[in-house]
C-alpha cells in the first residue's frame, strides 16, 4: 500500500455504513477495536473484541494526548500497534474466514503506512459515508469511527479484505441508536406480575414466554440481577449501557399484541429502568402472584443455593443485610446450615415488609397461585385472552 506523497490525494477510500444497515445484515461480522475495558462496558450484538490497544496502553496514549500532544500519543500508539499487528490481523482473518497474503511483512507495511504522522494520515484516509454493504461484510469500529478504525480498515483492504467497512460514528452511533430506540418505545397493552419475594414471579414469567412467545419483557434477565440486595448472587450484573442495549434489542424484536412485565423497582440492581419502559410498567394492569410460605422458601433455596461457587458471595451479602436487622444472626444461621429457618426469617422480617410498603395503593385485577409455574402461566394467558 502506497503512503501517498500528495497530501490532497487520499491514500484509501474507507467505506462507512450506518448502524441500521449493519443490524439488518445477518451475515455481518462486527469487529470492535476498542480496548477491553471499553468493550466490557457495552458492545454491538455479537461483536468480537480485537483491541488495537490494551487498557494500559490506551491510558498511556490518552495521557500523552492530553498532557503533551496528539503527535506524542500517535507515536506511542503506532509503536504499540506495530508490535501486535501480526496477531491482530490473524485474529480477524480467522474470525471472518479470510486468508491474508502470504509472505507479507505486516509490521513493516504498517510502519510505512503511518510514517508521515497523524495529520497526513488523517488527510489521506477518506471516509465514504453511506456506502453499500458488501456480502458477508466485516464491520470494524472504534469509539467514534475515527482514526483507529479507519486506519485498520484501510490496512485490511490494502491486504485484499475488500469486505472490510467501517461503522459510521463508531460505538457512539450504536449508543445513540439504543437510546433512540428506547425513548420512542410506545408499549402495547401491558400487564405486571406482582407478588411477595419467593412466589416465583420470574419462573411464571419465563413459563409464560414459552407458551406465548413475544409476550414478555424480562428485565431481570437483561440486567443479570434479581432486583434485591441478594440479587446479584450467582449472576453477572450488567452495566447500565449493556442493560440499555439488551432492552433495545428486545424492543426491536417487538411484542405479540401485548407485554407482560415482572414487577420491579425503578432499579434492577444498579441498572436503572429507562423512563419509557418504567411508564409502561406504572400504567399496566397488575396481576397478583401468590404462593404458600413453604413454596416460597423452596423457590429461594433452589435459586440461591444452586451454584456452590456463589455461596461466598451469598454469605457476604447476608452480612450486609444483618446490619439492617439488629439482634439477628444471619451469617451464623447460614454457617450452621439452618437454611429454611434463615429464609423464613428474611421473608418475615426483611423482604415482606419492604415489598408491602412498596405496593401501597396498588390494585390487582386478578390473583393467581404460582405453586406450579406452568399452570400459573396458562391461567394468566387464559385470563388475558378472555378480556
Amino acid at each position: 500500500m502506497a503512503t501517498g506523497t500528495n497530501p490532497q490525494a487520499p491514500m484509501a477510500h474507507v467505506p462507512m455504513v450506518d448502524v441500521d444497515r449493519v443490524l439488518r445484515a445477518p451475515d455481518a461480522a462486527v469487529i470492535d477495536l476498542r480496548s477491553p475495558a471499553e468493550f466490557a462496558q457495552d458492545a454491538l450484538p455479537g461483536a468480537l473484541n480485537v483491541p488495537l490497544l490494551g487498557d494500559v496502553e490506551r491510558s498511556l496514549v490518552g495521557l500523552l494526548y492530553t498532557q503533551f500532544s496528539p503527535q506524542a500519543a500517535f507515536a506511542e500508539g503506532r509503536a504499540a500497534i506495530a508490535d501486535r499487528i501480526e496477531g491482530l490481523v490473524r485474529e480477524i482473518a480467522d474470525h471472518v474466514d479470510w486468508e491474508p497474503p502470504a509472505g507479507c511483512d505486516l509490521r513493516a507495511r504498517l510502519l510505512e503506512m503511518t510514517a508521515n504522522g497523524i495529520e497526513p494520515l488523517e488527510r489521506e484516509l477518506a471516509p465514504e459515508a453511506g456506502s453499500r454493504l458488501p456480502e458477508r461484510p466485516v464491520v470494524l469500529h472504534c469509539w467514534r469511527g475515527g482514526l483507529r478504525s479507519k486506519s485498520v480498515i484501510a490496512f485490511l483492504r490494502g491486504l485484499g479484505l475488500e469486505r472490510a467497512v467501517g461503522l459510521e460514528g463508531g460505538y457512539k452511533s450504536w449508543r445513540a441508536h439504543v437510546l433512540g430506540t428506547i425513548d420512542t418505545f410506545e408499549a402495547p397493552p401491558a400487564y405486571v406480575l406482582r407478588g411477595l419475594t419467593g412466589v416465583g414471579k420470574t419462573l411464571v414469567l419465563r413459563a409464560l414466554e414459552r407458551i406465548r412467545p413475544r409476550w414478555t419483557f424480562d428485565l431481570e434477565l437483561q440486567a443479570g440481577h434479581r432486583s434485591s440486595l441478594l440479587g446479584m448472587v450467582g449472576l453477572e450484573p450488567a452495566t447500565q449501557k449493556i442493560f440499555d442495549s439488551r432492552i433495545a434489542e428486545r424492543l426491536r424484536t417487538g411484542f405479540d399484541g401485548l407485554v407482560v412485565f415482572e414487577g420491579e423497582s425503578r432499579k434492577v440492581g444498579d441498572a436503572v429502568v429507562p423512563a419509557a419502559v418504567w411508564r409502561a410498567m406504572q400504567t399496566a394492569t397488575n396481576i397478583e402472584i401468590t404462593a404458600p410460605i413453604a413454596r416460597r422458601v423452596a423457590v429461594l433455596r433452589e435459586d440461591y443455593l444452586r451454584d456452590s461457587s456463589a455461596l461466598p458471595k451469598l454469605r457476604e451479602q447476608l452480612g450486609v443485610i444483618e446490619v439492617r436487622m439488629p439482634g439477628v444472626h444471619l451469617v451464623e444461621m447460614f454457617d450452621a446450615g439452618e437454611i429454611d429457618a434463615l429464609v423464613e426469617l428474611l421473608l418475615d422480617r426483611y423482604y415482606d415488609p419492604l415489598y408491602r410498603h412498596s405496593e401501597t395503593g396498588k390494585e390487582y385485577a386478578v390473583k393467581i397461585d404460582s405453586t406450579d409455574p406452568d399452570r400459573a402461566a396458562l391461567a394468566i394467558a387464559d385470563w388475558i385472552e378472555s378480556r
